[in-house]
């Protein structure tokens, strides 16, 4: 069975797709942007928009039962890959010890024109 993930702590979806989805124990959510929970862009360098996109994160999670420590694989879009290394910095502040498995790819273009995109896969508790 599915379950639909929701939470006004985090930007409501901005098309037809859910937070978040779990099935069999498992949360899989739909990609992060740097938008506010009132659904505000963000603006700023790389580094406050992966802030702002694992506060996003944080809140799905939580509103599915899991949290950051839990997280078993990332995929970050970026923008730029020569962004990657502050990025990078952002991303190890919030996971500290934790190194869960990822994936990080340029794309040619994120919606909004944001400068990461970053979805996970997490084990619910």
């Amino acid at each position: 069975m599915l379950k639909k993930v929701a939470t006004k702590k985090a930007p409501d979806a901005i098309g037809p797709y859910s937070q978040g989805i779990i099935v069999n124990g498992v949360f899989y959510s739909s990609g992060q942007i740097p938008l506010t929970a009132a659904g505000d862009l963000l603006e700023g360098d790389i580094q406050a928009q992966t802030n702002q996109v694992f506060e996003n994160l944080k809140a799905v999670l939580a509103e599915a039962g899991s949290s950051l420590d839990q997280v078993v694989k990332t995929t970050v879009f970026m923008k730029d890959m020569n962004d990657f290394v502050a990025m990078n910095e952002v991303y190890a502040q919030h996971f500290g010890e934790h190194k869960p498995a990822r994936s990080a790819v340029e794309v040619a273009r994120l919606p909004k024109d944001v400068k990461v995109e970053i979805e996970v896969i997490a084990l619910v508790k």
